[in-house]
């Protein structure tokens, strides 16, 4: 039996730099601090709604965790690859002026839009590597999502 009553909570991220990821979420998608509890390594938390949280925790320097076969370290030569890999997806209502900050920021973006011509896609790296995607739509529940 599937679980009752469940939801999405958060997402956790870890980074060697749990400060600068979360001033970058901060400026960039208008994430705000919230409280924390306090662990025996740092940990910062974010929420950009009142439905969506994100949790940063201090990596473990004696972890290596396996990285996708694209990331922020490496040339992206041949764009096509990204948008197969990992990525955490948000839907933004004012993608113009979004995509206009992020390269005034200097950061790099590959834009697309999808097959039907309705959804227009800009994905990015942040600081860490991790890789976003944000769309534009009239729709919540497009199929395009």
């Amino acid at each position: 039996m599937a679980a009752v009553g469940a939801s999405f909570n958060h997402v956790s991220r870890e980074s060697s730099d749990i400060d600068r990821l979360a001033n970058f979420y901060q400026e960039i998608f208008g994430f705000e601090r919230i409280e924390s509890p306090k662990f025996e390594f740092k940990v910062i938390w974010l929420r950009q709604s009142p439905s969506f949280c994100l949790h940063l925790i201090e990596r473990n320097p004696n972890t290596k965790l396996p990285e996708g076969p694209w990331s922020a370290t490496d040339a992206v030569a041949d764009t096509k690859n990204l948008f197969r890999g990992h990525h955490l997806c948000f839907t933004v209502s004012n993608f113009d002026s979004f995509v206009k900050t992020l390269k005034e920021k200097g950061i790099e973006i590959h834009e697309r839009t999808q097959p039907n011509g309705k959804t227009k896609q800009v994905f990015f790296f942040d600081p860490d590597g991790e890789f976003y995607k944000y769309i534009s739509l009239s729709k919540l529940h497009e199929w395009s999502l």
